[in-house]
């Protein structure tokens, strides 16, 4: 058997995987911006701007951002350049939907894998939410309850879905809204209760049952109904 290495890439090559391996890390930086919100609905994205916060070039910082835009988190208008895109509330339903199909499944298999950290972690987003004195904080020990459960299954792939389907700056203007109905949080908090009680108790059907009911709940809340005018629901803005 030869232990010959294979040949090392040649100089253009080489580059080629440094600028693939550049974009790359835009792409993830940018993203991680627009999903925790540091980047708003809206805005522009300078490309001049982005490459020096980054430290790398505009073309890597273009190329980036026509990859997003393929993803549906940035959109491009001529002659005006990037921005990041306005979610509408028919794309919020088509991602609960998917979230629907997804986070039963997730917790059936946490059931089954999850350890006594996971459990403790589960809790402490709980108590986190049951505190939260605004929507924002509300939202985001949420948001971390789900996480805990899909990493409780110690696969990634879940948690970098699930990432992809709740973009946080959405989700926070969702429960701004959604919040100003009375008791909402308590009967949030009392979902997650119940289900990190079928986690521990290791029973997997009474988890993606629970779990199944409560993505279905946020499903039917932002579905529209026959008394509502078609303009009201194309476009979740601010306030």
């Amino acid at each position: 058997m030869s232990t010959i290495p294979d040949p090392l890439p040649t100089a253009r090559s080489a580059t080629t995987l440094r600028v693939r391996s550049v974009v790359g890390l835009a792409y993830d930086e940018i993203r991680s911006l627009i999903v925790a919100g540091a980047l708003a609905p809206g805005s522009r994205l300078g490309q001049g701007e982005l490459a020096d916060r980054l430290g790398i070039s505009r073309g890597s910082v273009r190329e980036a951002l026509r990859r997003l835009a393929g993803d549906g988190l940035v959109e491009f208008e001529v002659n005006r350049g990037f921005f990041v895109a306005e979610v509408g509330l028919d794309d919020v339903r088509h991602r609960l939907e998917a979230r629907l199909v997804l986070e039963p499944e997730i917790a059936r298999l946490a059931a089954a894998r999850r350890t006594e950290a996971d459990l403790a972690l589960m809790r402490e987003t709980i108590a986190a939410e049951a505190a939260a004195r605004s929507s924002d904080e509300a939202h985001d020990a949420s948001r971390a309850f789900h996480f805990a459960v899909a990493a409780a299954t110690g696969n990634g792939a879940f948690t970098k879905l699930l990432d992809a389907l709740w973009i946080a700056d959405v989700g926070r203007r969702l429960l701004a809204q959604r919040r100003r109905s009375q008791d909402w949080q308590d009967h949030d908090v009392a979902e997650h209760r119940v289900i990190v009680e079928a986690l521990e108790a290791g029973d997997g059907e009474r988890a993606a049952r629970l779990m199944s009911e409560h993505v279905e709940s946020a499903v039917r809340h932002w579905s529209p109904r026959a008394d509502a005018s078609p303009s009201a629901s194309k476009t979740l803005r601010r306030g």
